[in-house]
């Protein structure tokens, strides 16, 4: 055993920090201390992302950071970035080693030498090759756990490089499903987040070839038989893949929340099939109905891009007014931002920045404009509240089972804890308190 200590920095998915979470247990076992990032570890693991073009810019700064704590840090980088630009990494001043999708799972093959790089090392890999399935969980980090269950993504979304950095779609065994959630929960997590690239495609296994015999809603209703289990959260399905069988049985379950975060890209059929995306607002307002017949509490957000390309002022306003007409209740909005390797870098018609900018600030006006109503129709609820482990301020924050954001004076007694409360008002800060 060694006496070296790690630091971790995670970008980007719950995903991901799942995998830096599983990561960090692995370099835990080989004797490896986890420290704060603040500390000057010996060590320095960056899991990277790539949804965004910011993805460099954020790995230099992160790496700056951990150099200025500790010049001599060894800098392992991961990720989506490292897959998919491993050379661009490597070359950054300071990056010692560049691990790919499949490599990540193994650093610790890669540290027996901590002495400094004059460039950057890369073991990656030709994504083709990411066709085996790697479990992982984040657990001691929050007071709640992260748990993969999928991973990859087998849909062509045009503006996306996901499948570039992650492979072909394909799952955990249901079996290592259960055994990951039963460890979880023995350690005290109330909360279970089930995470994936595209989660309502479980059930392919890990070769993608095949289907497993059971599917996302049977993953759901086995989960929900687990008592050990206090609560589980979807993180994010595609409206295709989220039947009406699903929300009906969510309904009626004793273990998930009522809580669906729904991405819908476009409220403009013409931009959704230039995307190639897989449904059309018909469907996804179907579905947003189905919830609220069912579970008229839940809460549901949303994903929106706006400024792809040929989104024409009308196109943008057809968005803003689905978007205004559904009962969601909070967005998540992105600018359009070109990728390397897709198809719609290349597509015509490029909104200019300074219009990308102007529709995404409309739009996250709107979102806290149906945060806020979600959160007053709330008001004189009763609900379970799981509040976390920090002192933020004087106070203690949770969230409730729809995604609530609560909070109430600090007290480390109530630290993950579950409470039934009576919600009463809405605080000038925009929490709702008992």
């Amino acid at each position: 055993m060694n006496s070296k200590t790690a630091s971790f920095y995670t970008l980007g998915c719950k995903l991901n920090f799942s995998e830096t979470s599983t990561i960090s247990r692995d370099l835990e076992d080989e004797g490896y201390a986890k420290i704060d990032f603040e500390l000057g570890a010996d060590i320095y693991v960056i899991n990277t992302c790539s949804v965004t073009d910011q993805a460099d810019k954020k790995c230099r700064n992160i790496v700056r950071k951990a150099l200025k704590y500790n010049p001599n840090a060894f800098i392992v980088v991961i990720g989506c970035y490292a897959q998919l630009k491993p050379e661009e990494l490597a070359a950054v001043d300071g990056v010692d080693l560049v691990l790919g999708a499949t490599e990540k799972f193994k650093i610790t093959d890669y540290l027996n030498d901590l002495s400094k790089n004059d460039m950057g090392e890369v073991h990656s890999c030709e994504i083709q090759e990411a066709d085996f399935y790697v479990g992982s969980y984040s657990i001691g980090d929050r007071t709640r756990a992260f748990l993969k269950v999928q991973d990859g993504c087998d849909y062509k979304c045009t503006y996306c490089t996901i499948p570039l950095a992650r492979g072909i779609s394909r799952s955990d065994t249901l079996e290592n499903v259960i055994l990951n959630a039963k460890e979880i929960s023995a350690k005290g997590i109330k909360e279970i987040v089930l995470t994936g690239v595209n989660i309502g495609d479980y059930g392919k296994n890990s070769s993608g070839l095949k289907k497993y015999d059971y599917t996302f809603l049977d993953l759901i209703k086995v989960l929900d038989e687990i008592n050990e289990i206090n609560r589980i959260r979807i993180s994010s399905i595609e409206p295709n893949l989220l039947k009406n069988e699903i929300i009906e049985f969510i309904s009626t379950s004793r273990n998930f929340v009522p809580h669906f975060h729904i991405p819908l890209q476009s409220g403009s059929d013409l931009i959704l099939k230039k995307m190639k995306r897989r449904y059309l607002t018909s469907l996804y307002k179907s579905r947003i109905m189905k919830i609220k017949e069912h579970i008229p509490h839940a809460c549901i957000g949303a994903d929106v891009i706006v400024g792809f390309p040929g989104e024409s002022e009308e196109q943008f306003m057809n968005t803003y007014n689905f978007i205004n007409s559904l009962p969601l209740s909070y967005l998540h909005v992105f600018s359009f931002s070109e990728r390397p390797n897709t198809t719609a870098i290349s597509m015509k018609d490029s909104v200019p920045l300074i219009k990308r900018a102007k529709r995404s600030k409309m739009l996250r006006i709107l979102s806290e404009k149906k945060r806020r109503l979600f959160y007053e129709s709330q008001i004189g609820e009763i609900v379970d509240v799981l509040l976390e482990n920090k002192n933020k301020k004087g106070y203690i924050t949770g969230f409730t089972g729809n995604y609530l954001k609560v909070r109430t004076p600090w007290d480390p007694i109530l630290v993950n804890s579950l409470k039934s409360v009576k919600l009463k008002e809405i605080d000038k800060e925009g929490y709702l308190r008992f």
